[in-house]
C-alpha cells in the first residue's frame, strides 16, 4: 500500500465498493498534497510551515460550515459532511508532516510512537470511519496496522531520510547498538547494523501481528483490500529481514514478482 510520496496509504482500489473510492481518493488527496508541502521541492522550512498552516485554515473553514477556497478542500469538504469524519484525525496528520520539517532526531521508541500515532494512526481511522466499523477494538487494531506500516516505510527509507537531513531510528537503541550517525551517512553495513535492524524488523513484525485481527473483522472487499495491505507490510518485512537491514546498497521495494506470495498470505491469512 504504498504510493511515490506518500506511502502506506491504500489509493482506492476496484477491490473497494464503488461508494467509497471517491471518498477515499479525496482523503488521499489532501495527505499526499500535505506531505508534499512538508517534504518535496525546494521550500524554505518557513514556507513549509506557512503551507500546512493554510491546510488548517482551510478545515477549520468546512469545520466553521465556510466554503473552502482550496480545490483540495472543495474535494474534501463533502466527503466531511457525508461521513462525520473527525476534525482531529486530519489535524493530527498535519501535525505529523510539520513535526517532520522541524524535527529531525528521535530520542527513544516512545517519542517516535508518538509521531507514528499523529502520522500514520489517522488514515486507518479514518478509513474506518468510512467504513462504518469504528469500533474501540478495530481502532487498536487499525493503529498497530497503521504504526508498524510507518516503522516499515522508515526502516526501508533510512538512507532516503538522511539525505534529508532525518533519522527515525531511535537515538538510545542506536547508541546500545554502537551505531553512530557517521555510519549512515558513510552508508556503512556490518554486523551491529544488521543487529540493530533485526529489533526494528521484529518489533515492527510483531506490532503488525498484534493488528492483523482486523483483516477477520472487516467485511467483503473491504478486508480482502486490508489483507493485501498487511501481507505486503509482512512482505517487506521478509526483504528487509533478507538483507539484515542493508537498505545502503539495496533499498527493498515491492515488486511485481512479489504478488504471488502476497496474493496467497492474504487469501490463506
Amino acid at each position: 500500500m504504498s504510493v511515490d510520496h506518500y506511502e502506506n496509504f491504500p489509493v482506492a482500489s476496484w477491490l473497494l465498493p464503488a461508494r467509497l473510492r471517491e471518498p477515499v481518493r479525496a482523503i488521499y488527496n489532501f495527505a499526499r498534497s500535505a506531505d508534499d508541502i512538508a517534504d518535496e521541492g525546494t521550500l524554505s522550512d518557513a514556507e513549509r510551515l506557512g503551507g500546512l498552516d493554510r491546510y488548517r485554515t482551510e478545515l477549520d473553514a468546512i469545520e466553521a460550515g465556510r466554503p473552502p477556497l482550496d480545490p483540495v478542500f472543495r474535494r474534501l469538504q463533502p466527503v466531511i459532511a457525508e461521513h462525520q469524519l473527525p476534525f482531529p484525525l486530519f489535524r493530527d496528520l498535519l501535525d505529523a508532516f510539520s513535526q517532520d520539517v522541524v524535527k529531525k532526531r528521535y530520542a527513544d521508541f516512545s517519542e517516535l510512537m508518538d509521531y507514528c500515532h499523529r502520522s500514520a494512526d489517522p488514515v486507518g481511522r479514518l478509513l474506518l470511519h468510512l467504513y462504518r466499523a469504528e469500533t474501540v477494538q478495530n481502532l487498536a487494531w487499525s493503529d498497530a496496522i497503521c504504526s508498524s506500516l510507518q516503522l516499515i516505510n522508515h526502516w526501508q527509507d533510512v538512507a532516503v531520510d538522511w539525505q534529508k537531513g532525518r533519522i527515525y531510528l531511535p537515538q538510545d537503541e542506536m547508541a546500545r547498538f554502537g551505531i553512530a550517525e557517521s555510519q549512515i551517512a558513510e552508508g556503512h553495513w556490518n554486523a551491529a547494523w544488521a543487529a540493530m535492524m533485526d529489533f526494528q524488523i521484529d518489533r515492527a513484525r510483531n506490532l503488525m501481528a498484534s493488528g492483523s485481527s482486523l483483516v477477520h473483522a472487516l467485511p467483503g472487499r473491504i478486508g480482502f483490500e486490508l489483507r493485501l495491505i498487511v501481507a505486503s507490510g509482512f512482505r517487506m518485512l521478509d526483504k528487509l529481514q533478507r538483507v539484515r537491514g542493508d537498505v545502503f546498497r539495496r533499498r527493498p521495494v515491492i515488486a511485481m514478482r512479489d504478488w504471488p506470495a502476497i496474493l496467497t498470505h492474504a487469501v490463506l491469512g
